[in-house]
This record gives structure tokens, C-alpha cells and sequence, in this order.
């Protein structure tokens, strides 16, 4: 037997993907690239939002095609992660090329499908448990040797108006300090330089399970193994970004100083409707502490536009917030309106084409903050995580300003030793919006 896999979504997903392939393995089937090769292909999909799970939808249908004979001899076809624990039987009859769905929470029973779906069963099995995977579990990574996603918290408590994920993947609940702690060291032994912890509310780590945040203790207890190089959090809510969290990532080497942070607007009146915790004085006092605190720190955010009822002076409000806090990297969200959610049924929904003038004229703005940003770097020297080389064979990669998939690159001039995985000094010699281009430091 031979499966195939395709990872759609966040980074959070791409964990259960490396879980379940490594239960895969264990049962002697083997992994391939090509899914003309495989017997078995399961789609770990995405649900967040509608584009998202159009994406998924596409996706399974295209692999489908390998059913075909001239194409494929494909004869089992498994649906796993948000769309299957989301719709669950619905999907199922609705997509007959489907032979099984697993949900986010049944990852643990993946052979379990494979095997039902062989036997010419159309199972559904989803997660009612609320399980985490821990260091015991194989894994099968799928990013590069040098940096792995370790997942520490699974689920959310948060219940934002817009947001579907505590729909799919249940109430917030963390794994074991020590547990995390044995996990990376496995990482650091098979050769990993950066370890990247993120959850859906990463800054909430441990509060489940010890009564309080405990993310500042977790990151001590990683920056003492040996191997590891960059830290890097993802996914903070401002909550739980205390002042230990701030002073211990000024003083420690390791932990990269780099916050993402999704804010998701500036208007109190929308942050309330939002059901968002914090307000628009609180989160400006944040990250000024951020920024006092912590030299070179770099700051994410993800913002949307167009939630239900956003007036255009409020819209004004959010751009001109950007346009204030000049962050080094935002992402921007037109409104989804999901089912199930509380915001699916307010008042005043904002049309498609509000949004999307809204969307692109606060990508334009923000595209001019990352350009400056950029070109102020001229002359800085940073170290630089080794990705690949361009078909031309230039070496490019990331420093700490930049985290994997979402942000810009460094590319390196004239560098003709460089291997992927190295960690090299690169001074920067022009910023653009988007990347920036340097060159060796002997």
C-alpha cells in the first residue's frame, strides 16, 4: 500500500498532517509524492473561512481524478481535519467521490479509516475526546531539517464573533510543560536550529492546566536545550502578553524578537462587536511597551475589514491606527461570513465591493510602511536561515524579521557556497516591499 498527502491551512494542521503520517508509517505503508503513485489520498483540509474551504473542496476533487484509471489507481480517498469534523455526514453525501472523512479530533484513528475505506466502507469517524498529540506520538516532518512547528495548546476559549474554530477544534487545552520540553530536545537531536510553538492563543498556554499563563516558564525551559538557535511564537493574543513575557524576550538570545499578534481592527465600537477582550488603548499600550522594551522587535498583525456594521469612519479608524503603529508586517482579511457564527446573523452585513475597495486601499497603505521599513534596514547586518536558491542559483532565506510562508526573504548576491540550512551573516544592501536583498559577511 502506498498513501499520499496533501496539507491544506495553517500551520496548526501541518502538525496533525506530520502526526498522522507518522502513524501511517509505522504501519508499513509507504509515503509518496505523486498522488498518480498512491492507493490511498487523504486532503487535510481547511474550514476558517469560505475561500478556504472552497480551496479544500477543489482540492479533493482534483485528487479524485486519480480514481481515474488513466491516471491514478487511487481506492481510497479520505477527507481529514476542519472541513470533515465540520460537516461531518453532509460532506460525505455530498461528495461521492469521498470514501471516508476523519475529523481534527480523530487524527489518532487514521489506519482505523484506511482500513474501513479498503474494505469498501464510507465511515465518518469525528473527534468527540478533545486529544492532543505528545512527544510520544510519531511524526513524520514535512518542513525543512532545519525548523519545526511544535504545536503546545490545542483549541480555543476565546468565542470571536466571526470565528468558526472553537466550532471545530473545541475548548483551549495545553499540553504538559515537560512534555513540549522533551519534544523539542528529539527536534534539536535530529538537527533542527528553529523551533516555532504556536497554538490558537499561544500566550494563553497553560492556563488550563495550571491555573495561569505559563508560556514565560515554557520558553526558559527551551532556550536551555542545546541545538536550538530561534524560538519563535506565533499566534499571541494580547490578553496574556504580560510583562514577563516582554522582559524575558528582551533578555533571552534565543527567543526571536519577532510578535505576531492578530488584532483584528482598532474601533472600540467593532472590537466590541467583535467580542474581542481588549481595547484600542490597551492594545497601543502593549505594543509601545513592545517597543520600548525589546530592541529590533518585529511586529505582525492580522486585520479584517468589512465585519458586520464597520462604518467608513470606523474603517478610517482602523487605517489610520496602521498608518500610526507602522507594523513590519500585516495581513488583511475581507469579513467571512461563517455559519454557526454570531456575527453570521447581525445586522448591516457590509457588501462585497465595500469591502473590497476597503481591502485593497489598506493594502496599499501598508505596502508603503513595509517598503520604508525595508529600505531603513540598508546596512544592517542579519543572520539569515538558509531556504533554497533561486533557478539562477542565488541563495535566499529568512532572518528573525521574517517567519516562514507569510513574510518577505533576503535574497544573498553573489554567494556561491551557501547551502540550505546554513545560518549566515547577511548585510542588507536595498529593501523593497515586499523582500530584501544583501550580501555576505565574511
Amino acid at each position: 500500500m502506498k498513501a499520499g498527502f496533501v496539507s491544506l491551512g495553517c500551520s496548526k494542521n501541518l502538525v496533525d498532517t506530520e502526526v498522522m503520517l507518522g502513524l501511517i508509517k509505522e504501519r508499513n505503508i509507504e509515503l509518496v509524492n505523486a498522488p498518480s503513485d498512491a492507493d490511498i489520498l487523504i486532503v487535510n483540509t481547511c474550514a476558517f473561512i469560505q475561500s478556504a474551504k472552497e480551496e479544500s473542496i477543489n482540492t479533493i476533487l482534483n485528487m479524485a481524478e486519480y480514481k481515474q484509471p488513466d491516471k491514478g489507481h487511487c481506492r481510497s480517498l479520505i477527507i481529514a481535519g476542519c472541513l470533515g469534523q465540520r460537516y461531518g455526514q453532509e460532506l460525505l453525501d455530498e461528495l461521492p467521490e469521498a470514501d471516508g472523512i476523519i475529523g481534527t479530533e480523530a487524527w489518532d484513528r487514521i489506519t482505523e479509516v484506511i482500513d474501513e475505506t479498503l474494505k469498501g466502507n464510507r465511515v465518518v469517524v469525528k473527534g468527540e475526546d478533545e486529544i492532543i498529540y505528545d512527544a510520544s506520538v510519531p511524526r513524520i516532518p514535512t518542513t525543512p531539517k532545519y525548523t519545526a512547528y511544535v504545536k503546545i495548546a490545542e483549541g480555543c476559549n476565546n468565542r470571536c464573533a466571526f470565528c468558526a474554530i472553537p466550532l471545530i477544534r473545541g475548548k483551549f487545552r495545553s499540553r504538559k510543560l515537560e512534555d513540549i520540553v522533551a519534544e523539542v530536545k528529539q527536534l534539536a537531536e535530529n538537527g533542527v536550529k528553529e523551533i516555532v510553538l504556536i497554538a490558537q492563543d499561544t500566550t494563553n498556554y497553560g492556563h488550563d492546566i495550571y491555573g495561569e499563563p505559563r508560556l514565560a516558564q515554557l520558553l526558559k525551559e527551551l532556550c536551555q536545550v542545546e541545538g536550538i538557535k530561534w524560538i519563535r511564537t506565533l499566534y499571541s493574543y494580547p490578553r496574556f502578553f504580560n510583562d514577563e513575557l516582554i522582559d524575558l524576550m528582551a533578555q533571552e538570545e534565543k527567543i526571536v524578537k519577532y510578535v505576531d499578534i492578530p488584532l483584528q481592527h482598532a474601533s472600540n465600537e467593532v472590537l466590541r462587536r467583535m467580542r474581542r477582550p481588549d481595547t484600542k488603548e490597551q492594545i497601543t499600550e502593549l505594543l509601545q511597551k513592545l517597543r520600548d522594551r525589546v530592541p529590533g522587535v518585529v511586529i505582525r498583525s492580522t486585520f479584517i475589514v468589512g465585519f458586520p456594521g464597520e462604518t467608513d469612519q470606523q474603517f478610517q479608524e482602523l487605517k489610520a491606527f496602521v498608518e500610526e503603529q507602522r507594523f513590519d508586517h500585516a495581513g488583511f482579511f475581507t469579513y467571512s461570513k461563517e455559519e454557526d457564527t454570531p456575527a453570521a446573523d447581525m445586522e448591516d452585513q457590509v457588501p462585497e465591493e465595500v469591502m473590497q475597495d476597503r481591502y485593497h486601499e489598506i493594502k496599499a497603505v501598508q505596502s508603503l510602511i513595509s517598503q520604508e521599513i525595508n529600505e531603513s534596514l540598508t546596512g544592517q547586518v542579519l543572520e539569515v536561515i538558509v531556504e533554497g536558491h533561486t533557478d539562477e542559483g542565488m541563495p535566499y532565506g529568512r532572518s528573525y524579521r521574517q517567519a516562514d510562508d507569510v513574510d518577505d526573504l533576503v535574497y544573498i548576491e553573489d554567494d556561491e557556497t551557501s547551502q540550505v540550512g546554513d545560518v549566515v551573516k547577511v548585510r542588507i544592501l536595498q529593501g523593497f516591499t515586499e523582500d530584501l536583498v544583501g550580501e555576505l559577511v565574511d
